[in-house]
């Protein structure tokens, strides 16, 4: 891959993964929560669980899920689901050490292992893979794909969830901490809607 390409797929990837989306509004919430040091595990899972699931995808991994309608609709609803629970998890989160409040945001695994059913993370995957990958060197490209993705990745997830530490000294009161969530909670709702009933399939 040479050096243009290179930073054609760096911009392309840096702008994917700043706009908002399930994983940036998680971090952003997590950011608001619990503070940009315990989201630390959260940041490191994201990127390099998109990484390694952009590197899979341009060896293949993509095609056989192209290729079979019912694995694509398992993943597409088993996504949605898993978005919604999230989006709840977040409207009715409390801040650490209120009663009812949940110990610790979301740990290395459980954010690696989000991409696989987040539908924004599939999308850049088999799209980019799709555009960048060459037949000549695919185990090469693929590498320098998933190291991309791992720097674009790196920086939109501290991004966001400095954003929401930042933001965190807005949401000092119950009120606009309980809008925010609500808010963060009906975008990424927002979001699933528009993968299972619009054209963003």
């Amino acid at each position: 891959m040479s050096i243009d390409s290179i930073l054609a797929l760096l911009g392309i990837l840096l702008a994917a993964s700043w706009t908002p989306g399930p994983n940036n509004m998680m971090l952003a919430a997590s950011g608001v929560n619990y503070g940009l040091r315990a989201t630390w595990p959260h940041i490191l899972g994201v990127f390099t669980g998109f990484g390694f699931m952009i590197f899979a995808i341009a060896l293949g991994l993509g095609e056989v899920f192209a290729r079979s309608p019912l694995l694509h609709e398992a993943l597409r609803w088993g996504g949605a689901l898993m978005l919604v629970w999230v989006a709840w998890k977040i409207a009715t989160a409390r801040r650490p050490g209120e009663a009812g409040a949940a110990s610790r945001p979301f740990t290395y695994w459980q954010a690696a292992a989000f991409q696989w059913v987040n539908p924004k993370a599939w999308i850049m995957s088999i799209s980019i893979s799709a555009q960048f990958l060459t037949p000549e060197a695919p185990v090469r490209g693929a590498v320098i794909m998933a190291g991309v993705a791992m720097v674009a990745g790196a920086s939109s997830a501290a991004g966001w969830a400095w954003f929401g530490m930042i933001l965190a000294r807005w949401l000092h009161t119950p009120g606009r901490l309980r809008l925010f969530n609500w808010s963060m909670a009906g975008l990424i709702l927002l979001g699933v809607a528009a993968v299972l009933f619009g054209d963003l399939r």
